[in-house]
């Protein structure tokens, strides 16, 4: 997607340099592609669910069988996008065997 000057943009929250890394509690957002209102519509001051939204549910509630060390909090799932805290607890530097992460300003890169 190109830069449209002409779109409101939000500065990034991240901290320059900072290692997201260690054991805490992240809060995070992921955004549909192209901001598309696949999890639901709101209206009348309520969220009414879809299948996308029940799907992003069922993925919530399994990210810890996949990533050991990481425990889940709350979080809400939008017409758009969805918030979500998570705790790393303790999972090594290998949380995922056989695949390769390198930190990257900030991002993770991942080899297989």
């Amino acid at each position: 997607m190109k830069y449209n000057p002409d779109i409101p943009h939000r500065r990034s929250i991240r901290l320059r340099d900072y290692d997201y890394a260690p054991a805490g509690a992240y809060f995070m957002t992921v955004c549909a592609q192209g901001r598309e209102t696949l999890f639901g519509e709101v209206g009348e001051g309520e969220m009414f669910l879809n299948d996308g939204e029940r799907m992003v549910q069922a993925a919530w509630q399994t990210l810890p069988d996949h990533y050991p060390g990481l425990e889940i909090d709350c979080h809400v799932v939008m017409p758009n996008h969805f918030h979500g805290i998570i705790r790393i607890v303790g999972a090594g530097p290998r949380a995922c065997p056989g695949v390769e992460v390198r930190a990257n300003k900030g991002i993770a890169i991942i080899t297989p």
